[in-house]
C-alpha cells in the first residue's frame, strides 16, 4: 500500500495500481499522482511482475478525472499548476514507456484525466456500464500535446476532435466503435476478464513482449525520431535468450513453455 488513496499489490506475476477515492468516484489529487509514479516505477523494477493492471476501487468509477475540490490548494497559480502538470506528465510518461504491457481495467466513470489515464496504457477493457468522456472544453482547462497524441493515437482523429469539441459523455458501445477500448464485458465479469488476459500476457516469453512493445512505441513516432538500431537489438536479443530455446523445446515437446525472462 503506497497511501491510503492509492493501492498496490502483487498477484502471481500482475502488479494491481488502484485509484481508491471512492467518496469522489477516484477522482484524483496531487499526492496520489506521486503515490502512482512510486507504485510504477516499483512495478518496473520488479522482474516478477510482467503485467500492470490499472483499476479503480468501488466498482462505480476507474479514474473521474481531476480532484477539483483541491484545485483551490494545489493548482492557485502558475507555479503550482507547473507543478502538477509536472507530476502528472510524470505519471502519463512512465505508463507510456514502461517496458511492461499495462492494462486499464474500467468499470463506472472514466472521465478527464481518468481518460488519460486509460489512453496512456496499452490494453483498455471496460465494464458495459462504463462511462467516458474529456469535459475539459466545460471547465476551461487546457490539455496537453502529449495526451492529445495519446488520445489521436488511440481512435483516430475525427473520433478525437469529437471527444474534445462536444465533451460530451459516451457509453461503452460507443467507446467500442471508436476503437477506444479493447473489450467490453458485463460488470460482472471484468475483473475476470482483465485476470485472464494479464495471466496470458505474463505466461509469455517476457523478453518478446517488450521487444513488441517497444518496437511498436517506435513505429508510433515520427520517422525521424524512431530508434530502429534499438528495435534491432531487442529483436535480436529475443534470440539469443534461453526463452527461445525453451520456446523451440516445447513446442516440439507439445508442452507449455515456462519462461524465465532471459
Amino acid at each position: 500500500m503506497a497511501s491510503d488513496k492509492m493501492l498496490s499489490r502483487v498477484s502471481g506475476a500482475i502488479g494491481w495500481m488502484t485509484f481508491n477515492n471512492r467518496a469522489r468516484h477516484n477522482a484524483v489529487s496531487l499526492d496520489m499522482w506521486a503515490a502512482a509514479e512510486v507504485i510504477l516505477r516499483d512495478f518496473a523494477a520488479d522482474d516478477a511482475v510482467r503485467v500492470v493492471v490499472l483499476s479503480g476501487a468501488g466498482g462505480k468509477s476507474f479514474v473521474s478525472g481531476a480532484d477539483i475540490s483541491k484545485f483551490e490548494e494545489e493548482r492557485s497559480n502558475a507555479d503550482a499548476v507547473a507543478q502538477y502538470n509536472k507530476v502528472t506528465a510524470g505519471v502519463f510518461n512512465q505508463l507510456a514507456t514502461l517496458h511492461k504491457p499495462t492494462i486499464a481495467m474500467i468499470g463506472g466513470y472514466c472521465l478527464g484525466g481518468g481518460l488519460g489515464v486509460a489512453v496512456a496504457c496499452d490494453l483498455r477493457i471496460c465494464s458495459d456500464t462504463s462511462q467516458f468522456g474529456l469535459p475539459a472544453a466545460r471547465l476551461g482547462l487546457g490539455y496537453s500535446f502529449d495526451g492529445l497524441r495519446r488520445l489521436v493515437a488511440a481512435v483516430g482523429e475525427a473520433f478525437a476532435k469529437e471527444i474534445v469539441f462536444t465533451a460530451e459523455r459516451f457509453d461503452a458501445s460507443r467507446a467500442a466503435a471508436m476503437g477506444l477500448v479493447n473489450q467490453v464485458v458485463p460488470s460482472t465479469q471484468l475483473e475476470a476478464a482483465v485476470t485472464a488476459i494479464a495471466e496470458t500476457i505474463a505466461a509469455n516469453a517476457p523478453l518478446t513482449v517488450t521487444a513488441m512493445k517497444r518496437t511498436i512505441g517506435e513505429i508510433a513516432k515520427d520517422p525521424d525520431h524512431r530508434d530502429i538500431e534499438m528495435c534491432r537489438e531487442v529483436a535480436q536479443a529475443c534470440f539469443d535468450s534461453e526463452d527461445y530455446i525453451e520456446g523451440r523445446r516445447a513446442f516440439m515437446e507439445k508442452r507449455k513453455p515456462v519462461f524465465v525472462g532471459r
